[in-house]
């Protein structure tokens, strides 16, 4: 770990938690991870929880020399920096899925932000390991095995068809446009 910081010990806990253990940092590896929100302006305005620009900059330097994400300039956009997870950070795939499932299990979780973590816990290992291989195409370019079903996918099918069947059907109408009496 190219960190250089003092650690108030050697505990790998308390070493995990001195990286991951703020605020913030976990919610912009897990937006980079499940929301592939890979700039500054995507990070800043789609997470739910609303992170301030100042702290999203200061966690996103940090989590760069701490060797958790990479930035470098964007092929498509030249004024602006790509950023990507480390290996370190795809690592922490069953952490979060395990979080999550404690998370839906014992605390007032919203149910529609609760189905993919049921998700990852039912898909189990075999499932974070497809999802790490993707990770690591996407973000490292390391090819997945061919043939490999898209983990970001059935996330957002399973997220997607959950909204959808919660949404209020829309009201009938007749021809017209006008509501049915």
């Amino acid at each position: 770990m190219p960190d250089t910081e003092a650690h108030r010990s050697g505990c790998p806990i308390n070493l995990s938690l001195e990286v991951l253990g703020d605020k913030w940092s976990l919610l912009i590896i897990r937006d980079m991870m499940f929301g592939d929100r890979r700039h500054f302006r995507a990070l800043l305005t789609g997470s739910e929880e609303g992170i301030a620009t100042n702290i999203l900059a200061d966690r996103l330097n940090r989590l760069t020399r701490l060797g958790m994400i990479t930035s470098a300039p964007d092929p498509g956009h030249r004024q602006r920096l790509r950023l990507s997870l480390t290996e370190q950070s795809i690592q922490l795939v069953p952490v979060l899925a395990h979080l999550g499932a404690w998370g839906r299990r014992h605390l007032p979780a919203t149910p529609s932000l609760s189905v993919r973590a049921e998700l990852l816990e039912n898909g189990g290992p075999a499932m974070w390991s497809r999802f790490m291989d993707e990770l690591r195409e996407l973000h490292l370019g390391i090819p997945r095995p061919p043939a490999a079903r898209s983990v970001l996918a059935e996330l957002a099918a399973v997220y997607h068809t959950f909204v959808s069947d919660q949404r209020p059907a829309e009201p009938a109408t007749s021809v017209g446009g006008q509501q049915p009496v």
